[in-house]
């Protein structure tokens, strides 16, 4: 596997470190002149890794130094600009797009973050009801067979004729 000189730099100045931690030099010392902050349990895991490796500093090497992005700088673009044209539209809708679109399957969570990144998100929450409008433009009570007289007996100082709890005598 082909790493990234950072990534092969970065093994051998720890195998100096281990060495010459080994020949006694102060692991203070050592962390400070090649750039690392191990503390004692770090630096064992290390040596045993070091040892498993055969003594080679590419028994040091991360197994992982990222990995391959999907969602490269045309598809970001294009996400942005969706979501700005129409910003009802919602995370598994625009995942299907671009998997429609760019041929590239991505999780409609991965691009809430993305969105959220950019300030594009919805508010928390179920998006509110929207209001039934008569024909004058005024407001419809919701449609319901039942009476609202009763409504405020279910609250203490709510009732027109009740005491309400006040208490004040």
């Amino acid at each position: 596997m082909d790493y990234p000189k950072a990534v092969g730099e970065k093994a051998k100045r720890l195998e100096q470190l281990l060495q010459r931690v080994a020949a006694g030099e102060p692991l203070a010392e050592m962390n400070e002149g090649l750039g690392f902050n191990l503390d004692e349990k770090q630096l064992a895991k290390a040596q045993a890794k070091y040892e498993a490796g055969g003594g080679q500093w590419e028994g040091l090497l991360d197994g992982r130094y990222g990995h391959a992005q999907k969602i490269h700088s045309g598809i970001r673009e294009w996400l942005y600009t969706r979501k700005e044209r129409d910003k009802a539209v919602r995370a598994p809708q625009l995942a299907r797009e671009i998997k429609e679109k760019f041929e590239v399957e991505v999780e409609p969570g991965h691009l809430n973050y993305l969105l959220r990144k950019r300030g594009l998100t919805a508010p928390p929450g179920h998006p509110a009801k929207k209001e039934a409008v008569g024909e004058a433009g005024r407001e419809v009570a919701p449609a319901s067979g039942e009476s609202l007289d009763n409504a405020g007996l279910f609250f203490p100082g709510g009732g027109e004729d009740g005491d309400g709890g006040g208490g004040s005598d």
